[in-house]
Formats: C-alpha cells, structure tokens, sequence
C-alpha cells in the first residue's frame, strides 16, 4: 500500500490549471481531487529508487477557492487524519487578471531544528508565517511563495542530518558533514519540507523557487579558480550532479506551466522510463559540463503582474577575460522575457537570488576586486585579489560590473516608454538581512518613468553575526560610501550607471517580505517572526509597511505612503 512520503506542494497556479508535486514510498497512480469537481491523476516516475509525481489538475474555475484531497491508488492519505490546520484549497487566478496579487518572498532558510524553543537562529518565518495563517483563518494569505535560493544547506546541514550521514559513510572523510549525493539530498529536503507547519502551507499557497549557494555550496561558480578548485577534489563531482538533480526533480519542474512540462522531452522520458536515474544524472552531467544546455530561469505572468525568475548562479561566464553573470543566450533570454509583451503587465518583477543594489561600500569593494582580479593593479593584486574574493564572497551583480550595467539598462528600457509598468521590482535575499533600495539614473540618457525598487529579504530562518551586520550598516552609511569611493579610486571603476540610496532598513532577524499589487498600486510590507518571553509562543510582527498609491512607494511624493504607526520606522540613509 503506497504511502505519501513528502508534499503534497501545489506549485504552479493559473486562472483553470494547476500542479501538485509528491513523492511516495513505492510507484503508484497520484490523484488530485477538489471539491469543485476538477481532478488530475498521474503515475510516478522515478528517479534514484524515489517515487514522484507531478500532477496537473484541471477544469478549475478562474477566481475561485476549493479545498483538494490527495490519493494514491484511490485512497486518500491527504489531509492527514485529524489534522490540525485547515484544509488544503487551490485558489485561481481571476480570468480577467485585474484581481490584486499578494507575494510573499525571502530567502536562506536552514532545516528547523526539532526542539524548536532551543532553535539557535531563532524561530522559523514560514512556520511562523504557516501558523500564524492556520490559526486566524481571517488573515489576508498570500497569493504566491517566492522562494528565492538557499531552500537546502547542502554545505550546512543540521546535528540530526549529521547522524543520518554518519548511518552510512565516514564523515572524518571529505564531504564531511556536507550532503554528497543524490540520496543524501533527498534527506535534505525531506528534513526541509516535512514539518507540519510549513508542509501544510506549501500544499496551500502556490511556490516559485530558484537555487542559490547552498542548495549545492558556499561560494557556488565564484570564479574560475575556484571551480578549478572544487573539480580537482573526490568528491565535487557527486556533489554537483546530486545537487543539480534533485534541483530539477524537487524544484525547478515546479516552476513550468503544463504546457511547458508538456513539451519537455526529458520530463517525457524520464516519466516514460522504468528508471529515469540515468537520464536525469546524464542531463545534470551536461549542465554541469555546459551550462548553455540547460535553462533555470523562467518567466510567469499572474495577470497583469510579470515575474521573471533569474539563474544568478549556473550559467555564469568565469574566464577573467570575459566574466559575465549570464552567459549569451541567457541575456538574451532575460531580455526577451522582461521585453515580450510590454505595455501587458502593470508591474514587472525581477526575482534574482542575488541583490542588484548593495550598501555602497560592498558595491564599491566588488567592483574594485574584481578589478583586482582582471589584472587592473598587476598579477600580485590579481593573487590577492582572488584569494579575498573567495574568502569575502564578493560575487553579487557587482562583482561583474558588464552585468551590471546590462541589468541596469534593461531596467530603464522597461521602465521607460508609453508601455512603462508602473513598477519595476528587483526582489532578492542571499544577504541576511532586509533592505529596500531606490535607484536614480545619472546623466542624460535614458531614465525610466516606472518607479524602481530593489527589495531584499533574508533570512527565513537563519543567523548573522553582530560583527556582520554592523559592518552593513556602515556599508550603507555616509562614511562607508566615502570609503566605497576611495575603493573604487585605487580600482580605476567608473562611476556606476545608477546611485540609489536605502529607504527602508536595514532590518535584522528571520523575516518575509510581503508586495501586495493592484492595479497600478504596490504595497509592501515586512514581517518578522519573534517569539514571545512569556508565553513561549511565536507571531509574525510587522516591523515596516509602505503603501503606495500610483506607483509611488513611500511618502515623499505626497501619496497615501508612509509607515504604519507603532511599528520600526524606516532609517533612511
């Protein structure tokens, strides 16, 4: 009798269509009923000795709301017997596309711990974000989940995934305590993705996802030294084929509309196969070899709203001659994909593990290093200049100044014109810790007439040291942007295309940001989840809101704008 062994999560989420990714004990049939009368079935496939499925459900009705139940060979094993939250629905999107969008995105979230009162990183924003939900029904939910890298810490796993390691290898041995395998991430994201709280949201609020570092490793495709580093270790090359595998069965397939998933000739095979093992570890060999064959990112329209999801990660150019954030044909790809159809979407947003806009300093010493590594200062500053690169992690978009300027102009082009959405959106994580960023254009170019944003959250659930985040708040200061300048000075940069300055934060602590659109209208609002001294009990807080009215986020411009009272007040800096 098969059973459900992860999920149900309902991923992808139109106005009559939907998908339900599980993975179960042993092959069986997967149905998806609704209330409603709109059903889907498939049978697993496999991958690794792991059952899965990935069930599109049809015939459902544009803005509607209906509960759904899972079966595996015609019985039911969801909702759990007497389960404590509330059903699992699937809510569509209005035909029209005119219904308000709620999107709640962050990033980082380590496994839980099981004592969760004793948790060393402090409580969970999306269990935090689940109960919270589960308990006061009335509680506007979120439309969409954008998780935006470091689902899994492959490279930081947990005291009990250390022991379940230890079950079966030496881990006196490099990888270590490290996650080495294809089986060893399906316990990652089994660990991940079981706790009650956070299973019963991802079976009720759609998820977009992206990979960042740590779903394979700190430091992920830095530079060409370092995967020069890592392919010359035993043990990188089980590493990355595990990780870009169980990415695409646990992750990326997710993302695609059915029609995409219908068209994919290696989703057909491997469903087709007695064991699809070989074909998904032969494709993660070719992405690994090269990353032109295999495309991550991926673009959804949720009505009038645009998100575009960017793989800041794999498809990297690492030759000092031509370093780039995106290879060719992704660039080209982004920039079809923002492009296609502008004047359609009122909001275009940016989803990019890695944050456009950072403190002006860590901006500044980015740009200035990866000068150092091109040769700019020698070949001594070039060693030294590679060797604080890795340890620094200064690989974000401005460590690749050509895509930093590519980014930024293509944001004015689509912000700009008759077809200029009302916002352009650039959401983020990676940084532990959240901040939001507006950019101004210099010069007499082109200057977008959308109001543009960089909104970062992190983490969901992880830990900054104090040493780390007072150095970003001087990074953000006047003296660290003195500073960034005598930087980029001894760097011989030109100044960026772009200055911003930070109107919101920075803020501290495992957090969600929430972007709330209708019509031409955004709000935004951020949530911490702290726990109560008392009581023992965790809630969501709201530190930061801002509500905009014609695009015009914050209060300056006279708007319905402003912080709500009684909460953080933004630091402007």
């Amino acid at each position: 009798m098969a059973g459900l062994r992860l999920g149900p999560l309902l991923r992808y989420v139109d106005a009559d269509s939907a998908t339900v990714w599980v993975e179960t004990d042993r092959p069986c049939v997967v149905h998806v009923r609704c209330n409603s009368g709109a059903s889907g079935a498939q049978c697993t496939w496999q991958v690794a000795g792991h059952h899965y499925a990935l069930v599109p459900v049809t015939g459902l009705t544009p803005g509607s709301e209906t509960p759904y139940q899972v079966l595996l060979d015609e019985r039911q094993v969801w909702p759990l017997p007497d389960d404590r939250f509330p059903p699992s629905t699937i809510r569509t999107l209005s035909a029209s596309g005119q219904a308000p969008l709620s999107l709640a995105f962050g990033s980082c979230r380590w496994s839980a711990t099981p004592a969760a009162a004793h948790d060393p990183v402090g409580p969970d924003a999306l269990d935090t974000l689940a109960a919270t939900l589960a308990a006061e029904p009335a509680r506007e939910r979120p439309d969409v989940l954008l998780l935006l890298g470091d689902q899994v810490y492959a490279d930081q796993t947990s005291e009990a995934t250390a022991r379940k390691l230890a079950e079966h290898r030496d881990i006196s041995l490099p990888p270590w305590k490290q996650v080495a395998d294809y089986e060893e991430y399906t316990h990652l994201y089994y660990e991940s993705w079981l706790a009650p709280e956070v299973r019963w949201l991802l079976s009720t609020v759609p998820s977009c996802m992206i990979f960042d570092d740590h779903d394979v490793i700190d430091d992920w495709n830095t530079s060409a030294a370092w995967l020069s580093r890592m392919r010359a270790t035993s043990w990188w090359h089980e590493r990355i084929l595990g990780g870009l595998m169980s990415y695409w069965v646990y992750q990326h397939l997710g993302n695609l509309p059915p029609a995409e998933l219908a068209a994919d000739e290696l989703y057909a095979r491997v469903r087709a196969a007695d064991d699809g093992t070989d074909l998904v570890r032969e494709f993660a060999a070719g992405a690994d070899a090269d990353p032109a064959g295999a495309r991550w990112s991926y673009r959804r329209d949720f009505g009038r709203v645009r998100l575009v999801m960017i793989d800041t990660r794999a498809t990297r150019v690492l030759d000092e001659g031509g370093r780039a954030m995106l290879d060719k044909a992704e660039g080209e790809w982004l920039r079809q994909a923002v492009l296609d159809g502008r004047g359609g979407y009122d909001h275009l947003l940016l989803g990019s593990s890695l944050p456009w806009l950072l403190p002006h300093l860590i901006h500044a010493a980015e740009g200035w290093n990866a000068a150092l590594c091109a040769g700019e200062r020698g070949p001594r500053w070039a060693r030294a200049g590679e060797s604080l690169r890795q340890r620094a992690d200064l690989e974000h978009w401005a460590a690749f100044p050509g895509s930093f300027a590519a980014l930024t102009d293509l944001i004015a082009e689509a912000g700009s014109g008759a077809h200029a959405p009302a916002t352009v959106c650039v959401l983020s994580g990676d940084v532990h810790h959240a901040y939001v960023a507006e950019p101004h254009w210099r010069g007499a170019g082109r200057r977008p007439t959308s109001r543009v944003l960089q909104l970062t959250c992190s983490p969901v659930h992880n830990s900054i040291p104090g040493s780390l985040q007072a150095g970003f708040r001087f990074g953000w200061s006047r003296a660290g942007r003195w500073l960034g300048k005598l930087v980029a000075r001894h760097g011989r940069l030109g100044r960026p295309p772009v200055k911003w300055r930070r109107t919101g934060g920075p803020w501290f602590g495992n957090q969600l940001m929430t972007l709330t659109l209708a019509g031409r209208t955004a709000r935004i609002a951020l949530d911490q989840a702290r726990r109560e001294k008392r009581s023992g009990s965790v809630r969501l807080v709201t530190v930061w809101r801002e509500v905009a009215a014609d695009a015009r986020v914050g209060g300056e411009s006279g708007d319905a704008g402003g912080s709500v009272p009684g909460t953080d007040r933004p630091n402007h800096g």
